[in-house]
């Protein structure tokens, strides 16, 4: 279990995993993987064969989670409201993806939401409460490794609450329990994975 130093004031923070943080943690500990991987490993259990999974209050993603079995990433959706735009251009200066632009025809930012990384600084940086902050949850990265075949992992589409997250994670566990064999990773077997609920 990895996570950024969030738990301790990630001044970028787009939503808190601290909660989440100890959630999967017990959740770790009840699956007990090391025992696991003890049964399913030919030889002593090495590092590359542990299932990891990683916690980013921010896109910044400090812990690393697009190389991990299950990354998780805080997310906080901008909103523009009906609150009259000074043109400012803070939303601007503060958006690193160049997803905010200024409308000065009609006085109004407008956010390109494919670009935009949902880390929620514009809303932050906005004096006049023309942009604020919606919905919160977390992105859910799953398979990335790295090793001799390295792979990023995949984002499931959406945003996800806390419970959702809790959920996909037991749901992959249980997966990974099921049909990893010989050590492999989750990486390589995880495009098998039905998740019922939820689209990859």
């Amino acid at each position: 279990m990895d996570t950024c130093f969030g738990l301790t004031g990630c001044p970028n923070q787009a939503n808190s995993g601290e909660n989440l943080f100890e959630e999967v943690e017990d959740i770790l500990k009840k699956e007990d993987l090391l025992k696991f991987l003890k049964k399913t490993v030919r030889g002593e259990v090495k590092f590359h064969n542990e299932f990891r999974v990683a916690i980013s209050d921010c896109p910044n993603a400090c812990s690393q989670p697009q190389i991990k079995d299950i990354g998780i990433i805080g997310a906080c959706i901008p909103v523009i409201t009906k609150v009259e735009c000074s043109l400012c251009g803070v939303c601007v200066d503060v958006c690193r993806d160049r997803a905010v632009s200024l409308d000065s025809e009609n006085a109004i930012p407008v956010i390109d939401f494919d670009l935009c990384l949902k880390c929620g600084m514009c809303a932050k940086g906005c004096p006049t409460g023309t942009i604020k902050e919606g919905q919160k949850g977390f992105k859910v990265l799953l398979g990335g490794k790295l090793g001799r075949h390295p792979r990023l992992a995949e984002a499931m589409s959406g945003i996800f609450n806390e419970e959702q997250v809790i959920g996909i994670i037991k749901e992959c566990i249980g997966f990974y329990k099921k049909n990893s064999k010989n050590g492999k990773r989750f990486a390589e077997i995880f495009k098998g994975l039905a998740l019922t609920l939820y689209k990859i």
